[in-house]
């Protein structure tokens, strides 16, 4: 996992950039606005979002890993250890509170904390079961491979088919929103987490990586915005992703078109184009972004 590419930082949404304007060699970040499309468009956003986003849910073992490059130590105080399970009543709130726990299991996965790992798997396994998803997710194998962290690759490979495979059964069967507070709840939590170890262990590329979510989350709100208005919880849901995203409106992002680079794999000649990223933020932006995002996730862990 040393080796593994740290491109994408935050969690399962971190390299969801289909609303960026890569068209030029170079230019500044555009993406369309989710409070300004219609709901049939948004429908179909959603789909493709979520296709593109369950191809990457391991990414919280990719955040863990950056921070394990950083020599952050670890914190059972970034976990969202407060949730009860047993005690989320809707579906709502189970599919929510699956992502958060999900970003956590990466992080404990990462660090070896295999008896926390363990405890935050029998979490998952409930909530899934408790909106019948848990068919999808072989929980004993996770639960194996949890335990070894020499095998990690296989870790991410059970993570990634697990959750593609429940998206597609639940947009399958009419039940997109719930596949939609899944990614929501892991991206908030490893917001969480991110801005949480940068506000102790300050480092350039961590800063950068979370003004980048300024593109993330317009993606997130794209997602939710065809259920914002269908149910209060997920109303309030999407009023907060809003207040966090207007703490990310001045923030300017540049991307820079690199050269290709052309890489061996499996007797095939792969070629990979690259790209710089400038986020424009200023320390008072982050601060702001530090302190919203605590607050929301916090506040959803009590109404959780």
């Amino acid at each position: 996992m040393k080796g593994r590419s740290l491109v994408v930082l935050l969690i399962i949404l971190s390299v969801i950039i289909s609303c960026r304007n890569s068209a030029t060699k170079k230019g500044e970040s555009s993406f369309a606005s989710a409070d300004s499309i219609s709901f049939g468009e948004a429908q179909k956003l959603s789909a493709e979002a979520i296709a593109d986003i369950s191809r990457n849910i391991a990414s919280p073992v990719e955040i863990a890993n950056l921070l394990q490059e950083m020599n952050v130590p670890f914190s059972p105080e970034y976990l969202a250890t407060s949730i009860d399970a047993g005690t989320q009543k809707t579906e709502f709130d189970k599919a929510l509170t699956l992502g958060i726990l999900g970003a956590d299991l990466g992080y404990l996965n990462m660090y070896e904390k295999t008896g926390s790992s363990i405890d935050i798997l029998s979490s998952i396994r409930k909530l899934a079961e408790g909106i019948n998803v848990g068919q999808f997710f072989d929980f004993e194998t996770i639960k194996r491979v949890s335990l070894n962290k020499s095998d990690l690759d296989s870790l991410l490979f059970l993570s990634i088919d697990s959750y593609t495979r429940i998206d597609e059964y639940l947009r399958d069967n009419d039940r997109g929103h719930l596949s939609a507070l899944m990614i929501i709840g892991v991206w908030i939590e490893g917001q969480y987490l991110a801005t949480q170890v940068m506000n102790h262990y300050p480092d350039t590329l961590l800063r950068d990586r979370i003004g980048e979510q300024k593109i993330i989350l317009n993606d997130l709100l794209l997602l939710a915005s065809p259920y914002c208005n269908d149910y209060p919880k997920f109303t309030d849901l999407c009023r907060n992703l809003r207040e966090i995203r207007d703490k990310y409106r001045d923030i300017r992002i540049t991307y820079t078109l690199g050269d290709p680079v052309s890489v061996e794999k499996d007797g095939g000649l792969v070629i990979t184009q690259t790209e710089t990223s400038k986020v424009d933020m200023t320390a008072g932006q982050l601060a702001e972004i530090i302190e919203t995002s605590k607050n929301i996730r916090n506040k959803l862990l009590v109404t959780n």
